[in-house]
């Protein structure tokens, strides 16, 4: 194993809520650069990474890795360690990450009214400044804006050590990556290359796989058809050779059976049976070896309705306070049920903070909204999942089917103590949608969801009745939903102004 490198040997690991083990005896190695960890949630990502961190301890099996690693949490709920360290280090490598970053030296004191995109730039940059061997960063372009983006992907790319990435970014993937891991459990695969490359290459061996299955298959049906054929065959002469039935005096008939009889006709056909018998096992086995991936129903049909109100909120033209002497400025917002609106605008702008007052001022009753906010803390998400599983059948039935159309499979959700973010937000858009609400409002919905889930969702929405108000820094979603633009322009000596375009 190279200095930085990280080798799994035999790995079995299950959480102390699953029936089965989680991961079972996973071999690999994750070699010095990049290394890409995709597959949908739930499955696993966030696991192999804590266990190549050593903050979980394998049931059997062994993890080697170097002393100094650290690993960048999905969430961004407290002050990363060592964060005050280094925004106030005057070295250069402090400064210089800190001013590619864009962290300001004051933000350990007003965290709490930091945005989430801000926060997370604020994490992943005292983690490069610490200049660990092995960095783990989980789901790293949650929450950040175009510009945020492009300055963590340039701050990722100047890492020298062995880094773990989990991400359904595939422009990130493919930018920084040189391999990739493909979860899809119980298979774990490993491929050379950037996401795209890995990818071209797993969904080819995949049809490679379902052609030679299909072909297998077809053989198998027809050398079973062969032989009841030539079972009706054998049938239809056994009666031929049969001397029941035969008159006692009718010599000559009896002569001719003799000679079918002495003929080795029987012998040759039995011999044949036989062979086409063992090519038919053949076949059985080979069909049995080629393993095909179930494909899954994916998405979502769910009544709804439209409200019958001439407008689902008025906001009249206000100013709101950001913290740190910010504001914002705003026009009367108005809007009506069929509206569909998009609220874009920097991180840090204040888009969650006007959506919190704009669901303060809704006259609707609270069944009739649903709301996703950006992040969910860790025990309101396990009070979430625990709500959810206690639900009577027939509810959780519906729920789960829902949530099994968004690609994650009800199983592993049931047994779970710990909801991934993906799955959480999934099931209460799973919660809120049997409600059939009057209004949609999300707050970056891609966030922490697998490339399958996003698709399922925009699908889901691009048909359902409700008014959606989305705030998403993910342009094609946006683009494929909405109508209407509220743009927060950011203005550090006036104020951030929002504009209805």
């Amino acid at each position: 194993m190279g200095k930085s490198a990280i080798a799994f040997q035999d790995v079995s690991f299950a959480y102390e809520s699953q029936s089965a083990s989680f991961i079972s005896e996973l071999s690999l190695q994750f070699a010095r650069g990049w290394t890409g960890l995709v597959g949908a949630n739930g499955t696993g990502k966030t696991t192999i990474l804590k266990l190549a961190t050593g903050l979980l301890e394998p049931a059997s099996g062994s993890v080697q890795f170097p002393d100094h690693t650290i690993y960048c949490r999905q969430r961004t709920d407290y002050i990363p360690d060592h964060f005050e360290e280094f925004v106030s280090s005057l070295e250069h490598d402090a400064l210089s990450l800190a001013g590619r970053l864009e962290i300001e030296p004051e933000w350990p004191g007003r965290w709490d009214t930091l945005s989430h995109g801000e926060r997370k730039r604020a994490q992943i940059g005292t983690a490069l400044w610490l200049q660990p061997e092995i960095l783990a960063v989980d789901e790293p372009t949650n929450h950040l804006d175009n510009k945020a983006r492009e300055m963590l992907l340039s701050a990722l790319k100047v890492f020298r050590g062995t880094g773990l990435i989990v991400s359904h970014d595939k422009v990130l993937l493919d930018t920084i990556c040189s391999h990739c891991l493909f979860i899809d459990p119980p298979d774990f695969e490993m491929k050379p290359g950037n996401f795209s490359t890995g990818w071209e290459q797993i969904q080819l061996a995949r049809k490679t796989d379902e052609k030679q299955h299909l072909l297998a298959r077809k053989e198998a049906k027809r050398l079973n058809r062969e032989i009841s054929k030539r079972r009706e065959v054998a049938s239809r002469a056994d009666k031929k050779k049969s001397k029941r039935g035969i008159d006692k005096k009718d010599h000559d008939a009896k002569a001719k059976i003799d000679l079918v009889r002495l003929s080795g006709k029987d012998a040759v056909a039995g011999k044949l049976m036989n062979q086409l018998k063992g090519r038919e096992k053949q076949s059985r086995e080979k069909l049995a070896s080629i393993r095909v991936k179930k494909n899954y129903e994916t998405g979502i049909w769910q009544e709804g309705e439209r409200s019958k109100r001439n407008s689902l909120f008025t906001l009249e033209a206000g100013d709101l306070l950001l913290g740190d002497k910010r504001s914002l400025s705003y026009p009367k917002l108005e809007m009506k049920p069929s509206d569909r609106i998009a609220l874009t605008g920097l991180n840090g702008t204040g888009k969650s903070t006007l959506i919190r007052l704009i669901l303060k001022n809704v006259p609707l009753t609270a069944d009739k909204i649903t709301s996703i906010p950006q992040e969910i803390p860790l025990e309101h998400s396990k009070e979430i999942l625990k709500e959810a599983q206690q639900l009577p059948r027939g509810k959780l039935g519906r729920m789960m089917t829902f949530v099994n159309r968004l690609g994650t499979r009800p199983p592993r959700l049931l047994e779970s103590m710990e909801p991934s973010p993906g799955e959480i937000r999934k099931i209460l858009l799973a919660i809120g949608a049997s409600y059939s609400p009057h209004l949609i409002i999300m707050d970056e919905p891609t966030n922490h969801l697998d490339l399958i889930s996003i698709e399922c969702l925009k699908e889901a929405l691009v048909d359902f009745p409700a008014g959606l108000l989305l705030i998403s820094h993910d342009r094609d979603f946006l683009d494929a939903l909405t109508e209407t633009e509220w743009h927060i322009r950011k203005d550090e000596t006036k104020g951030n102004r929002l504009e209805i375009l």
